[in-house]
């Protein structure tokens, strides 16, 4: 852990305090869409834990969403790591310390553990400070290990704080505003992947990141007839991929 003033270590409980009050101030008050939401509830029906994989930008909205179900997040060493720690602990989530510049390896062990022990696992996939959007490799070399499938989704507000001066443009929605998330297809790794393989799903996990973004980014520009026709298209891929995974895996159940 790296070594904080005095006047740092004071203000993590505070920061943390108010953190956790602003989500349970905020988040009962939202309005959620799900848009793809069976490609979520295909990984629960194969009865295995994911690895969660979203921007930066959305984390109240998704601490928010996912609270209470005990899973287990990538969090920074840093002074903003630790007290984020505390805040979303208070929520019902997991921690293990690590991050792309310090503990990354042990981090990234300490997970693969956690989705052996049927935990689910999330990383804000461009954190901890960038650059916005651009994946980092940790959920496909967490997927490649373990065997277990990533699962891609992006929340965005109609109404919402976005910090300009941010590099990852976080937002906070207002109170009360619609928000919407989009989840994409599982992505799965084999476990025997090479390197070349190894890209090509890294790719595919940028892909993924950047259409789910896409569609919850501009979800609220769209008039609904365009909505209804976005809907159809995300039901008709899930349709798609179950039936894909039910060719792959004869056992599993149907969605």
């Amino acid at each position: 852990m790296p070594q904080l003033s005095r006047w740092r270590r004071m203000q993590i409980p505070v920061i943390a305090a108010a953190a956790y009050a602003a989500v349970r101030l905020i988040g009962p008050t939202l309005r959620t869409e799900f848009v793809g939401v069976h490609n979520a509830v295909q990984i629960r029906n194969q009865g295995e834990p994911a690895i969660g994989a979203f921007w930066h930008r959305c984390i109240f909205a998704a601490i928010w969403i996912w609270r209470n179900r005990g899973i287990v997040v990538l969090n920074t060493v840093n002074f903003d790591g630790q007290w984020t720690r505390r805040a979303i602990e208070r929520l019902g989530f997991g921690t293990v310390q690590g991050s792309s510049s310090r503990g990354a390896i042990e981090g990234l062990t300490s997970m693969a553990k956690c989705l052996e022990g049927g935990h689910h696992v999330a990383l804000t996939i461009d954190g901890p400070r960038g650059p916005r959007y651009v994946a980092k490799p940790g959920a496909v070399i967490l997927a490649r290990r373990t065997g277990k499938p990533i699962s891609v989704f992006h929340i965005t507000a109609k109404r919402g704080h976005t910090f300009r001066k941010s590099w990852d443009l976080f937002q906070v929605p207002y109170p009360f505003s619609r928000t919407v998330m989009v989840v994409a297809p599982p992505i799965r790794v084999p476990m025997d992947a090479d390197s070349e393989a190894i890209k090509a799903k890294q790719a595919e996990v940028q892909t993924a990141l950047e259409r789910v973004r896409d569609v919850a980014e501009s979800w609220f520009g769209l008039s609904e007839d365009e909505r209804d026709r976005v809907r159809a298209e995300w039901s008709e891929s899930v349709s798609l991929n179950a039936q894909k995974l039910n060719t792959d895996n004869p056992g599993a159940g149907a969605v």
